[in-house]
């Protein structure tokens, strides 16, 4: 891999890349030495087994008690035997974004724990920790250090005239680009895409990408299994061009790819990149050079309308060409997490007028839309701010809690079903709803989805059979377990989307141990021809033949079974 880092460092410094090569493996090398690790073949770093939980790092909270060290006691007791990875959003120490404008990115703040605690997750769990590698805190020693012009800082952010044509940068908030800050030698107007307290980062200075690159072995060295490369669409800037998937930022993507492949090869990056389907995907590279992993952005929207509207011809048409380049590339599939439901993703995949009734059911349901800029001074609808499970009612309808719950499952079993390893929002898994008054009183309208929860009422709750929480919980851990037991869900493994009638999602999994996976999701019931087999997930046998699904019913037939 050391041919791949020089070309990379070159390809973005230069004649200096050399040097920048020469000190990044070195300090690969080293860390390889120290922690050898077992190498982990490309194809086996994920199968049906995995399946990832998203959480905050305090979303369970028991008085006197570290919340990290809560979260294991979960993990660990009424989630065991669930999920097995976990993402830990942002526990270092930071200033606003609930996490995602990072002050100190060696530290764990103290409110959540130590090092000791995160440790702790990773004994038992995969750990996935969050690199934060476009923007750091406006109230950080980093940018202090900018603001005074010391050395070697003085070079980590990115200022721009004041005057600065800035039309053509790709927006994903309405802020504006540019935040003056008073420096030691004057104003700076520095560069600020998700707003005045997260100033970004300028990887022209190879001195902020060694010190990056070293951030990020230290999570490894404390567990950290997968990395999140969180924001990374902007990462490279340069004025009079989109500043968006810029070929230096694939180049970054692939260089630290390069670096970890030498220093951790168990590690796996994975890209958060709310943008277009196409684009997203975009960062798998050949499938053996950037990230390993990418979140299947499209699908959050896709499923909503298609549950919302009865209209499954959009999701079945997608569906049908997912791909990644290679058996060592995944999808991550989610429908919920901290932040809102991204429509940027479904732009070339469904109507304006179709995306436009997903915003206004969001808003009569109690929801906000975050909207991004556009280059006319527009501001567009970039995501909705409800939580998923509100997401799919009716507004000013009172169902039964039992059709709320199948549909719910019906949506999950589809994200499961699909290729890639599925990934479930801690709100999702417990059966939530929303919180708008949070997102009022916060000002964040993504706080609808981000309230902390009593650990011991949430026991309580659980522990009654009946209750929304305890019904949901049990629909998707029988998904998972049925999930995990059987090879045609390797994330890898090849899927058919095949004919079904209209509201039913037809999916087959497998190459000599097909799975039949029918999915009714107009909420009105279907006729549908099943094959013989066994149930996943009761076990029961199927018979051959026709047969009458039940709204939002789901079956998943192993037809191999006797």
């Amino acid at each position: 891999m050391s041919a791949d880092v020089r070309r990379e460092t070159r390809a973005l410094y230069g004649d200096a890349g050399d040097a920048v090569a020469d000190d990044l493996l070195a300090l690969a090398t080293a860390f390889r030495a120290a922690h050898p690790g077992e190498a982990v073949p490309a194809e086996a770093r994920m199968n049906e087994r995995d399946a990832l939980l998203i959480t905050y790092p305090d979303m369970l909270q028991r008085p006197g008690e570290a919340p990290l060290r809560t979260l294991r006691t979960w993990l660990e007791g009424p989630l065991a035997d669930t999920v097995s990875a976990v993402h830990v959003l942002p526990f270092y120490p930071w200033s606003s974004d609930d996490g995602f404008a990072v002050e100190d990115y060696r530290a764990v703040d103290p409110r959540y724990g130590t090092w000791d605690d995160v440790e702790g997750l990773a004994a038992r769990h995969r750990l996935m920790v969050d690199a934060v590698v476009n923007h750091a805190s406006a109230q950080g020693d980093w940018f202090a250090a900018y603001l005074r012009g010391d050395a070697p800082h003085r070079g980590w952010f990115r200022s721009e005239a004041p005057d600065a044509d800035v039309r053509s940068v790709v927006r994903p908030r309405t802020t504006p680009l540019l935040t003056k800050f008073a420096a030691a030698d004057g104003d700076r107007w520095v560069w600020t895409t998700f707003g005045p307290d997260q100033v970004d980062l300028d990887y022209r200075d190879p001195s902020l990408l060694k010190e990056m690159t070293a951030v990020l072995l230290t999570y490894v060295e404390r567990g950290a299994r997968i990395l999140r490369m969180d924001a990374v669409t902007y990462l490279w800037k340069e004025l009079g061009t989109p500043s968006a998937h810029h070929p230096h930022t694939h180049a970054l993507i692939r260089l630290f790819r390069a670096v970890l492949e030498v220093a951790a090869p168990y590690v796996v990056l994975l890209t958060e990149t709310n943008v277009p389907h196409a684009e997203n995907v975009a960062y798998f590279g050949s499938g053996d050079d950037e990230a390993q992993m990418v979140y299947n952005f499209a699908l959050p929207p896709l499923l909503l309308h298609t549950l919302t509207s009865g209209d499954v011809g959009p999701l079945r048409s997608w569906a049908a060409d997912l791909r990644t380049p290679s058996d060592a590339t995944w999808f991550l599939n989610f429908l919920a997490s901290h932040d809102g439901i991204g429509v940027r993703a479904v732009e070339s995949l469904l109507p304006t007028d179709a995306v436009d009734r997903l915003v206004e059911r969001t808003l009569a349901l109690g929801g906000q839309v975050g909207r991004k800029r556009e280059a006319d001074g527009r501001a567009t609808p970039y995501e909705l701010d409800v939580n998923y499970l509100d997401a799919l009612r009716t507004p000013g309808v009172q169902e039964p809690i039992e059709r709320e719950v199948d549909r719910f499952a019906a949506a999950h079993a589809v994200m499961m079903a699909l290729p890639g390893v599925p990934a479930i929002y801690l709100h999702s898994l417990l059966g939530s709803r929303g919180d708008p008054e949070l997102a009022r009183s916060t000002g964040i309208p993504r706080a609808i989805n981000r309230a902390k929860l009593d650990a011991d009422a949430l026991h309580r709750e659980l522990d009654d059979p009946t209750s929304r929480r305890a019904r949901i919980l049990h629909a998707l851990r029988t998904l998972l377990h049925a999930r995990r037991a059987h090879p045609a869900f390797h994330p890898s493994a090849p899927h058919a989307v095949l004919d079904a009638p209209p509201g039913v999602l037809h999916l087959r999994r497998g190459r000599t141990d097909p799975v039949t996976c029918i999915h009714e999701l107009a909420g009105t019931g279907a006729r549908v021809d099943l094959p013989a087999g066994r149930d996943l997930r009761t076990g029961a046998r199927v018979a051959a033949g026709p047969r009458d699904l039940a709204p939002y019913e789901v079956a998943w037939i192993d037809e191999t079974a006797s």
